[in-house]
């Protein structure tokens, strides 16, 4: 019996972290980049964006989730997303909106001397960003960062919303058969992937070091 819910686990556990994976991949540069634009100093630009990041961060993830998934056939009557896919669209826009955040207080919290310092030495803006800011900001944004990863692994049993087969769906699946127990195994995944992530931002965390005051 435990070996059977242990393999049928593992197999929604893959949807888990390939949603996790990929969320991040889209997520991430997303929100460097929309933290540029949140940072701009062209009103056009910056106001929808912090419109958008405050709707986005105002309104609950699973709303999104539905909005995506459902709104092109109800507003138009186009075809539906598939359910994956609009899962990962909701949660890469929800997390880049916060990653965004996170990257532009990073941003924000490097000294100003250190921009001019780069431009007196004859760098340029992308050469004071990626050489002189960049790595201090990631030195910064880590523990933060590692929340969000970490809350996002948990969120993932949210694309359950629309039938996504993620690991607490499966978990579910055998309570509808009387059998309890496997609904609470499936935390032991999520504890065992938390916990090589928090070891992963520690490291990191150490392996930073070099830019301590």
């Amino acid at each position: 019996m435990l070996g059977s819910v242990t393999l049928t686990l593992l197999g929604g556990f893959a949807t888990t972290v390939k949603l996790f994976v990929l969320t991040l991949l889209f997520a991430l540069p997303l929100g460097l980049l929309i933290s540029f634009g949140s940072m701009s100093r062209f009103a056009l630009l910056r106001l929808p964006i912090k419109t958008i990041v405050w709707v986005i961060r105002g309104t609950p993830l699973m709303l999104q989730i539905i909005a995506i998934f459902y709104g092109p056939g109800l507003l138009w009557g186009g075809d539906l997303l598939p359910r994956f896919t609009a899962a990962l669209v909701a949660f890469s826009i929800n997390y880049a909106c916060y990653f965004s955040e996170i990257f532009r207080g990073g941003i924000q919290s490097i000294p100003r001397g250190q921009y001019e310092a780069g431009l007196v030495l004859g760098m340029t803006r992308p050469q004071i960003f990626f050489k002189v800011t960049l790595l201090q900001v990631i030195k910064r944004v880590i523990p933060p960062m590692g929340n969000e990863f970490i809350t996002l692994v948990k969120d993932t049993a949210l694309a359950r919303t629309i039938a996504v087969y993620e690991v607490l769906w499966m978990g579910e699946t055998f309570v509808k058969k009387g059998v309890l127990w496997p609904l609470f195994y499936t935390a032991a995944f999520y504890l065992i992937f938390n916990g090589a992530l928090t070891l992963l931002f520690g490291w990191l965390e150490k392996k930073m070091d070099y830019f301590r005051a």
